[in-house]
């Protein structure tokens, strides 16, 4: 009796909340202001302090030379495996830095990183932004164990929806197929409760940011 007696009593004010719900006209909702208190730091900064929160690793990189120099340094030391790469430009600078690819779909499955670019970062929450438009296969940015990202400091925009708005603009009236958003390496622990890392894409992700903006060379 006691139990039912409760159940009653919960019923009885969720009935009555829902007969006594406040009404809020739609017009009065602000979706525009934005929600975070603003940083004074540059926005390179505020990406790579939110990126390296969510378990990425971060290399910044004051022209192409330097990418060259840090990619190889980062693959010799590492156990990387094969490097799979389809980007031309990319491919360009891995021939730089004497570092050898794989570059066909039917190869990817043997490669233990893939090296993209990507569409934009997003620095409140350290994101990154991909699309079919620059990765030929989603499976580049899921299969490997590890993820490595080449972008530029143009690239860079404060929130999603600047984000979404510039691949809008950018191709117009041809999106791309698949629009997908990497926040971090893969982690799960639905399994036991036990934290696991690469549970359904890479366990680590790293981004080589090379500046195009001139913001960190000397006038």
């Amino acid at each position: 009796m006691e139990d039912s007696t409760s159940r009653e009593k919960i019923l009885k004010k969720v009935r009555t909340a829902l007969l006594n719900k406040s009404r809020i006209e739609a017009g009065s909702i602000d979706y525009e202001s934005n929600i975070y208190i603003e940083s004074e730091d540059a926005i390179e900064i505020i990406f790579a302090q939110q990126f390296s929160d969510v378990g990425g690793n971060f290399i910044f990189c004051e022209h192409a030379e330097d990418f060259i120099t840090n990619i190889a340094a980062l693959i010799e030391d590492e156990s990387f495996g094969k490097i799979w790469c389809a980007e031309p430009a990319i491919q360009e600078l891995l021939k730089q830095s004497n570092t050898s690819y794989l570059s066909s779909i039917e190869e990817l499955e043997q490669a233990g990183t893939s090296v993209t670019s990507c569409e934009y970062l997003i620095a409140r929450t350290g994101s990154i932004l991909i699309s079919s438009k620059q990765i030929i296969s989603r499976k580049a940015t899921v299969s490997p164990q590890q993820h490595i990202v080449v972008a530029k400091t143009s690239q860079l925009v404060m929130h999603m929806k600047e984000a979404l708005k510039a691949v809008k603009t950018k191709y117009n009236n041809e999106m791309p197929s698949f629009v997908s958003v990497i926040t971090g390496p893969s982690k799960s622990a639905d399994i036991e409760k036990i934290l696991i890392q690469g549970a359904h894409g890479p366990k680590e992700i790293y981004v080589f940011m090379i500046d195009d903006m001139g913001s960190y060379n000397e006038s």
